[in-house]
This record gives structure tokens, sequence and C-alpha cells, in this order.
């Protein structure tokens, strides 16, 4: 697999918080999204749901093995 078990765990604890951010705007009762909830609030906790994404890919497992790819 080309990430180890432990990004794959990072990766969707931030799809949690993307699903979770989206919810947040939908929840917004002010017309067109307007509220604190749709400007505010949930534009943020989604972008830190990519920023755990981006840092899931990133990361690097020291407890693991690293695989050595032999060119052929």
């Amino acid at each position: 697999m080309v990430f180890g078990k432990k990004n794959y765990q990072i990766m969707l604890f931030g799809i949690a918080i993307l699903i979770f951010g989206f919810i947040l705007m939908s929840l917004d009762k002010e017309d067109y999204g307007f509220g604190f909830l749709g400007i505010t609030l949930g534009p943020l906790v989604v972008m830190s749901g990519f920023g755990i994404q981006f840092w899931a890919i990133l990361h690097v497992d020291k407890t693991e093995t690293p695989k050595i790819i032999s060119k052929k």
C-alpha cells in the first residue's frame, strides 16, 4: 500500500472533519448561508479538514520500515 496504517487513520479523521464542516455550513438559518455558521465557522472547519488531509499525505511514520523500490 502506498501509505501506512497511521496515514489512513489520519485521512479518515480528516474526512470526518470535512463532513462535519459541511454539515455546519448547511445548518445556517440565515438567507443564502450568510450567518456565522455559513460564513465563518463552517469554512474554518473545512479548511482545517483539508489541512489534516495534507498532513496525512506528508506524514512519515517512524515506526514502520521504509519500503525501497528497486529500479530494474
